[in-house]
């Protein structure tokens, strides 16, 4: 009979839910009795089936709402059942899966894996409770039981399922989309559609994320996007103007576009390396868009495409694509990293092949041997300037060497610089953006970097020294003394700037660029860069 103190002890929705369990276990009870007398009927199996976690999400999302809609009288029944089969209130409520522990079974944490385990051990129990009472067959009541296998492979198989966008080692957005997406550049928006179902899998996850399309983030000049997971009948979803068949890669052009060293590091590499795996067949859909840079690279790019390049910022309809990856492929300038390279086959010799053929560059190894070989000095007319570039032309000239300058920085002619370059056997200059025309060495050359004061080994390095391994080039580095920098000429030797560069980093980037790099100068001390000269050489004859 109906005991209102007890009832009062739990709340209306735990009132609610019991009276639901209540109604399944007399229905349950039911049909078991009906079993015993027509042997031909076998509702416990049915049962077994409907509970098992093979179930589809709407299934189960439909029994939940079910639940809820329950009315009060069925409590009556549950405590009739209650003192029939002799359950403990405690074991009788952790029977009951609500619709909060379904979604926590989706949720990618081992401390709920385990949670939603124990409850499953007191939910047996309590079974074996009402097997007892009930007299169910035991398979059929083997059926009914979900295993800690089940909801444990259940769970890690959404562990599994990587998001849509993450952030790379190298602190780069990058998203990779598969299914119905939709490219609105009206709201700068990457709409992900999907079915509404998807979306009650977990409802804590992210349904937005902001990018930027580009390697480096947070350098003020690249546009934001929005990716959005959107359910089908969202009406704010916009309908599809233009279904492309191709695979779309989003980038930005904005950053630090117009510096050679970034057109390549940023822009050229990373494109390279992450539409590799399409052989061509990708559409390129350009943010910040500038005319004059597809301009620039042009006969590259027509390699890494066959479809020109989209500004996607002036389309004014909905563009739709199967597939769509927005960013780039980043791990360190001027170098394809080690797993890029293991699953689509990119590599930093295969994008210098690239170059090779693009344009026209005949020397795939450096000269060996006693033949002479040439030398080029990457000149630099406006910082870090190389103030005594004829005596180091001389004192090459004299170990053996063929001298060619040039500026590298801003060619206007490409194609030719980069078959001077190619010519060259050993390139020298000061750290700079001009060092960057190092892709167009033959292999075995050599790059020799004149590292300025001011502590800044570590990026020489990584802007230049770490990719010559990559690119099959041999590298040397003269780090300058205090003499041979014109820093000497401005500070007293106490000067922070002079007794310790660290605390200039200190400071932050523009503080560091505004001082070691924008207003220093290099006199090299030819006596001791001869030396460094003679390496080369030997290196190349090896």
């Amino acid at each position: 009979m109906y005991d209102p103190i007890f009832a009062k002890s739990f709340s209306r929705f735990d009132r609610q839910r019991f009276g639901c369990f209540a109604l399944v276990l007399a229905l349950f009870i039911a049909l078991s009795i009906s079993s015993a007398f027509k042997p031909t009927l076998h509702p416990l199996t049915l049962i077994g089936d409907a509970v098992n976690f093979q179930l589809s999400i709407s299934a189960v999302e439909t029994m939940l709402i079910d639940d809820i809609t329950v009315q009060t009288d069925s409590a009556k029944s549950m405590l009739a059942i209650n003192e029939t089969a002799k359950i403990e209130p405690l074991k009788l409520k952790s029977m009951l899966v609500t619709n909060e522990s379904v979604m926590e079974t989706m949720l990618i944490d081992d401390a709920i894996i385990d949670n939603i385990t124990a409850q499953i051990e007191d939910s047996a129990k309590s079974m074996v409770a009402i097997n007892e009472t009930a007299k169910i067959e035991p398979l059929n009541l083997q059926s009914m039981l979900v295993t800690n296998e089940s909801v444990t492979e259940l769970a890690r198989e959404w562990r599994n399922v990587e998001p849509l966008c993450r952030v790379l080692k190298s602190n780069a957005d990058y998203c990779e989309i598969e299914g119905d997406v939709r490219v609105d550049a009206n709201s700068s928006t990457i709409f992900v559609v999907k079915p509404r179902s998807y979306q009650i899998l977990d409802t804590n996850a992210a349904s937005d994320w902001i990018i930027e399309p580009y390697p480096r983030r947070g350098t003020g000049f690249v546009k934001k996007w929005t990716v959005k997971l959107a359910a089908e009948d969202d009406a704010s979803v916009p309908k599809c103007d233009r279904l492309h068949s191709l695979p779309a890669l989003l980038f930005s052009i904005g950053g630090f576009s117009g510096n050679h060293f970034h057109d390549f590091a940023d822009l050229l590499v990373p494109l390279f390396t992450t539409s590799f795996r399409f052989k061509r067949n990708v559409h390129f859909l350009a943010t910040d868009y500038k005319p004059w840079w597809p301009g620039k690279f042009r006969p590259l790019l027509s390699r890494l495409t066959g479809s020109e390049i989209l500004d996607i910022d002036r389309e004014n309809t909905t563009n739709c694509y199967g597939r769509l990856i927005a960013g780039l492929k980043f791990d360190s300038e001027l170098v394809v990293a080690a797993d890029s390279a293991s699953s689509s086959g990119a590599s930093m010799l295969k994008f210098r092949q690239l170059l090779w053929k693009t344009y026209s560059l005949n020397r795939k190894k450096a000269i060996r041997g006693d033949a002479r070989p040439r030398l080029m000095i990457v000149s630099r007319k406006r910082t870090r300037i190389l103030t005594n570039e004829d005596r180091i032309s001389r004192a090459a000239e004299k170990l053996g060497f063929e001298v060619v300058s040039a500026e590298g920085d801003h060619s206007t002619n490409l194609t030719k610089f980069a078959q001077l370059v190619n010519s060259c056997d050993v390139m020298v200059g000061v750290h700079g953006a001009g060092l960057t025309n190092m892709v167009f060495l033959p292999e075995k050359a050599v790059l020799v970097q004149i590292v300025p004061l001011g502590a800044i080994d570590v990026f020489a390095k990584l802007d230049f020294g770490d990719p010559a391994a990559g690119m099959g080039i041999r590298y040397l580095d003269y780090k300058i003394g205090l003499k041979e920098s014109s820093l000497i000429q401005k500070y007293a030797a106490d000067h922070p700037v002079i007794r310790d560069p660290i605390s200039i980093h200190r400071k932050g980037w523009n503080e560091l660029r505004n001082v070691y790099l924008n207003n220093q100068n290099v006199t090299i001390d030819v006596r001791r860069f001869r030396a460094t000269l003679a390496k080369a050489l030997k290196l190349l004859r090896r």
